[in-house]
């Protein structure tokens, strides 16, 4: 299949539900490529790795890092040219609406944030949903529109009640990407971690957990160290290196060479 564009995802809304991972390494980029899965939130390091469209050549990447990692309007147009060159399809940008401005005037696809925004949770309570009160509603849609007036084609609404999320998507052209703001988001987001179950930490309500990665990572823990400990055993009771795991030359070979080292003394 042909890798999808900002047109295809726009095109789509509310035609199709895409599904949408964060991954952090190869192997889960290419176990959700070969999974089917669209859409990929990556580190932005995997875009520069050339092996990435190897293991994936047509998923729709977004790149993204904290703004306080990037810095500010120029740092991000620095940071976005090499990565759009290297196959990046749209930026997370969660910046300022100057530094949205600057990157789509520059034709650079842009997702903003909004609702819940961890980098910034201090501004609505921390780790909290956010619009829940007509206050906190009419925020996240202000953050929509201010977005969209900026250029972002696209906003991840993370943690709104699914029902506001459902009125925004009635009034607004942005795509939508749900993390925990219900169906009427034209993208369902989680993290690989929490699909896979490999997170040892607080898995948060909306995640759905597929697999027990964890618990194979402690049997594989407990595989390495009764392995190691054998080996440990071996060597100090002098069981290895047995004679299968070494080489050995010609008898004569080693005669001469002991004579040569005699005469070398």
């Amino acid at each position: 299949m042909a890798r999808l564009t900002v047109r295809d995802l726009l095109d789509q809304r509310g035609k199709h539900q895409f599904a949408m991972l964060r991954v952090e390494t190869l192997e889960e980029a290419e176990a959700a490529a070969k999974a089917g899965v669209e859409l990929l939130s990556v580190p932005p390091a995997m875009v520069m790795d050339r092996r990435f469209r190897e293991v994936a050549p047509d998923v729709f990447i977004f790149p993204g890092d904290n703004f306080y990692e990037i810095g500010g309007t120029e740092d991000f147009l620095k940071w976005a040219f090499p990565l759009y060159k290297h196959g990046a399809d749209a930026f997370y940008c969660s910046g300022s609406l100057a530094t949205v401005r600057a990157m789509t005037d520059h034709a650079l696809p842009v997702c903003g944030h909004v609702g819940l925004i961890p980098s910034k949770r201090t501004w609505t309570g921390g780790f909290k949903a956010v619009g829940k009160t007509l206050e906190t509603a009419k925020l996240v849609w202000n953050q929509c529109k201010a977005l969209e007036a900026a250029g972002a084609f696209a906003v991840e609404i993370e943690v709104v009640p699914h029902s506001i999320t459902q009125a925004i998507a009635e009034k607004t052209g942005l795509f939508l990407i749900s993390m925990g703001a219900g169906a009427a988001g034209h993208a369902q987001y989680l993290f690989a971690d929490d699909v896979l179950g490999q997170n040892r930490g607080r898995v948060p309500r909306h995640a759905k957990v597929y697999a027990d990665f964890a618990a194979e990572y402690d049997l594989l823990q407990a595989k390495r160290v009764e392995a190691m400990g054998r080996f440990v055993a071996d060597v100090h009771e002098g069981d290895y290196p047995a004679p299968q795991y070494l080489v050995d030359c010609d008898p004569d070979v080693v005669a001469a060479f002991r004579d040569w080292l005699d005469q070398a003394d």
